[in-house]
């Protein structure tokens, strides 16, 4: 069994709408080249169709360091803030006429765990973080069900990087896991394919110390590589469904972009907050200034810093791409997968603005 190395060959279509821009240099030129790409592809996606439905769903909520949130921006009184994990399941029709499932984002908190600076935290803290932090609401399955779907109904899984994702868990294994103590596990989605950046994948071959405590080790060993579709840049799935190469937070880091009937959405977890793209309308202290002050249009979420520039540049195609939300025109279409809870204790890091979820179309149970 091999990767999967041609998307193609699962009815993909890589496109090039942003390769001329990413390699303008030096890298002050790029942005600009960017936001002109964005505005040409808005144009042709937009074209290409909608989807036919999309539905999120909280999965778990965990612990998160204020000052990787906001990029050291924020003032907070808690030195943590809440992420809550949603799941995106959208529906599409195909270049062939079909009708298909992603699921973006299908985290399994047994696997977040393994991440070591979530091992560390609850080991330090005796579980304490867990109790105060952790909430689980709906396991993928039971997700699935709320829209009618099964776990076998899944055609495309993807996440926009794997921190904190035990891969194996998803694409399932050849042998047992963790020297006999689990597994083998068998693939989650059982008609479904992992579609990940070849480079993301490459990373968990050899992490280096600056990227160990957010990957799960071992996270990609004796899975069953047919099941995994390694992917160069950007890719079309079919109607009104896009995703898009956006480095920085990690090299391989990719978005989400969906045509909806409230235009365009970009989804990753580049912010965890509406304010990071958009800090001029933050009302988190420090937020605001820190973006005047250094002349920056995003504030980035910082746990790794693998190419902040890189990062930045991203976080600017992802809102060029997006449209203007519908119920508050003052902000954006940029969907967090990972998003700031408004929780009191985590005053004054409550964010300004929240999108809570997404509800389109209709989601069909496959044949």
């Amino acid at each position: 069994m091999a990767v999967i190395e041609s998307p193609e060959t699962i009815g993909l279509r890589p496109m090039h709408d942003f390769d001329e821009a990413w390699k303008v240099w030096p890298r002050g030129d790029r942005i600009g080249a960017l936001k002109a790409a964005a505005v040409e592809f808005r144009r042709r996606f937009k074209e290409t169709g909608q989807v036919t439905g999309v539905r999120t769903y909280e999965l778990a909520a965990a612990p998160y360091p204020a000052k990787f949130a906001f990029g050291g921006a924020a003032m907070s009184v808690n030195p943590y803030i809440t992420l809550r994990n949603r799941m995106i399941v959208v529906q599409f029709t195909d270049f062939e006429g079909n009708l298909k499932t992603l699921v973006w984002e299908p985290t399994i908190p047994q696997g977040s765990a393994e991440a070591p600076f979530y091992a560390q935290m609850n080991e330090i803290a005796g579980g304490l973080a867990e109790r105060i932090f952790a909430k689980y609401e709906n396991t993928i399955d039971e997700g699935l069900a709320q829209c009618g779907l099964t776990l076998a109904d899944v055609d495309y899984a993807s996440f926009d990087h794997l921190h904190v994702q035990d891969a194996r868990m998803v694409l399932g294994t050849t042998e047992a896991v963790d020297d006999g103590t689990h597994g083998p596990y068998p693939p989650l989605f059982p008609n479904g394919k992992l579609i990940s950046q070849r480079i993301e994948a490459d990373t968990l071959k050899s992490i280096h110390p600056m990227q160990w405590a957010w990957y799960v080790q071992g996270g990609l060993d004796s899975v069953i590589e047919e099941n995994h579709v390694l992917i160069d840049g950007d890719v079309e799935l079919g109607e009104g469904v896009a995703i898009i190469r956006t480095p920085g937070h990690t090299d391989g880091n990719q978005s989400l972009v969906i045509n909806t009937p409230e235009g365009l959405w970009v989804s990753s977890e580049n912010g965890v907050a509406a304010d990071n793209w958009q800090p001029e309308h933050s009302k988190i202290p420090g937020m605001k200034r820190f973006a005047r002050f250094f002349g920056r249009e995003v504030i980035l979420n910082s746990n790794t810093l693998e190419d902040s520039i890189d990062q930045y540049d991203s976080m600017v195609l992802e809102k060029s791409i997006a449209d203007v939300n519908r119920r508050d025109p003052r902000w954006l279409n940029v969907f967090p997968s990972s998003e700031c809870a408004t929780h009191k204790r985590q005053w004054p890091a409550v964010p300004t603005f929240t999108h809570e979820g997404l509800h389109y179309g209709s989601i069909q149970k496959r044949g």
